[in-house]
């Protein structure tokens, strides 16, 4: 990926790019070369940042907001039985 930011402010393909694996890198399923594309782009496009930062909050709050809730038994179960796993450790599946 080229990490040049447009100079009119207009998105460019590198940006929709960016953008596309912003999860992936916040995430860290990226290989080292495309975290690194990423991240020089990040730091040279400021529409790309701000959309960087933005996403990173969001994962954040939901992080947080999430992590007292828990899951109804019935999609437990259904999931369960999906991955044929026993997650919640109580000795059966669903």
């Amino acid at each position: 990926m080229t990490t040049e930011p447009s100079k009119t402010g207009e998105t460019t393909p590198e940006c929709n790019e960016a953008i596309r694996e912003l999860d992936l890198f916040l995430d860290g399923e990226l290989s080292d070369e495309a975290r690194a594309s990423i991240h020089r782009h990040l730091e040279q496009c400021p529409g790309c940042l701000e959309a960087y930062d933005f996403q990173a909050e969001l994962k954040q709050v939901i992080a947080v907001k999430c992590q007292n809730d828990e899951m109804p038994p019935d999609l437990l179960a259904k999931i369960e039985r999906c991955f044929d796993t026993d997650f919640d450790n109580d000795g059966r599946i669903g």
